[in-house]
């Protein structure tokens, strides 16, 4: 997965326009990645990716680049 595409990934699972998103986007301007959001971003990463967080995992998410370093971490994205 390109970096591009986890973006798009990320902003629909947010319900976020993509040219919304940046890696340097701030977890709190994403209005849905509340603490219902963060139970959905588990369960897909761990449905689409296999990856299982834990709370400490998501809770030192402050953007959306700690999300793809995570993935990056996992394999499942392009360096």
């Amino acid at each position: 997965m390109t970096q591009e595409e986890a973006i798009s990934w990320i902003a629909d699972m947010f319900n976020e326009p993509a040219e919304n998103l940046t890696p340097d986007t701030p977890r709190d301007s994403i209005p849905e990645w509340d603490s219902l959001g963060v139970l959905t971003l588990m369960a897909e990463m761990d449905e689409k990716f296999g990856v299982v967080l834990s709370d400490e995992d998501t809770e030192g998410m402050t953007k959306v680049d700690d999300l793809l370093q995570t993935l990056r971490q996992h394999g499942k994205l392009e360096s």
